[in-house]
């Protein structure tokens, strides 16, 4: 039996190995989606050791830009968004060393679920976050020609990645410097009409949490878009929607960039 898997740590509040398993038992392939919950990104080794079978791997909060150095090769946007999401696993014959190529699906899952909802006023964005997840949608909002920014705890929590192939820092830095969450006020939000949560504030069990954003300051020309899935409607969500922006959950998302990940495992570069 083919071997399929996600690593992170926590895994709690993972439903990927739910949507596969589900999806390998409706198709009738032979095949079973494991967690790997490690602590430290150099445990992939392990895990490939241990899973002769294993072809591919999902990777999740902390280890989306920990794992790049262990990897083989990166495609063209990994090497770009300076973050993995997916790993194929490749065994050849007579080698003992399987080859690990490194890819990302958030970009994907991102732009196909956001772009219905981009009304033409929607011409700037503030990111929130600055971990692996915000550079693909970086990447993805430049692609869709909008405007952004990053927001941080901090001024100095620049986003960077080194190439394992050319040692270069990630290419996704703002034209502008960060900005904290102090700094987003009523005037800014009237001309950064998009907003979209990269954080893991109001994941499960938290759910009570939320961005510090002056959301007294939304209207229906705001597009509040959390990249958190669990619970389904966010306290970021609800917040946004009481004063009439339009929200959307990381869920869509999810589902797609399952399906890339799929075609990724299986020789589509």
């Amino acid at each position: 039996m083919t071997e399929y898997g996600l690593i992170g740590y926590p895994l709690g509040h993972s439903f990927s190995r739910a949507f596969f398993n589900n999806k390998f038992a409706d198709e009738g392939i032979d095949a079973e989606y494991l967690n790997f919950e490690i602590p430290s990104a150099e445990m992939l080794f392990q895990v490939i050791e241990d899973h002769p079978s294993l072809r591919g791997l999902n990777v999740t909060l902390p280890h989306k830009q920990a794992v790049i150095p262990l990897l083989d090769e990166l495609s063209d946007e990994a090497r770009a968004i300076g973050a993995v999401n997916v790993i194929r696993i490749t065994r050849e014959s007579g080698s003992s060393k399987p080859h690990l190529k490194g890819f990302n699906s958030d970009i994907i899952g991102f732009m196909e679920s956001i772009r219905p909802l981009l009304q033409p006023h929607h011409k700037k964005a503030l990111v929130l976050g600055t971990g692996g997840a915000s550079k693909a949608i970086c990447h993805g909002l430049e692609r869709l020609g909008i405007e952004w920014r990053y927001v941080s705890r901090s001024r100095q929590s620049i986003p960077s990645s080194p190439s394992p192939q050319q040692g270069q820092r990630s290419a996704i830095l703002s034209p502008n410097p960060p900005l904290t969450y102090s700094d987003i006020t009523p005037s800014l939000l009237s001309d950064y009409t998009v907003i979209v949560n990269c954080t893991p504030l109001g994941m499960s069990p938290n759910v009570d949490n939320a961005p510090t954003i002056p959301y007294a300051a939304l209207s229906p020309r705001h597009l509040l878009y959390d990249l958190v899935y669990n619970p389904e409607t966010t306290q970021f969500m609800r917040e946004g929607r009481r004063f009439g922006a339009t929200v959307k959950s990381g869920l869509e998302m999810l589902h797609r960039q399952a399906i890339a990940s799929w075609e990724f495992w299986n020789g589509k570069d």
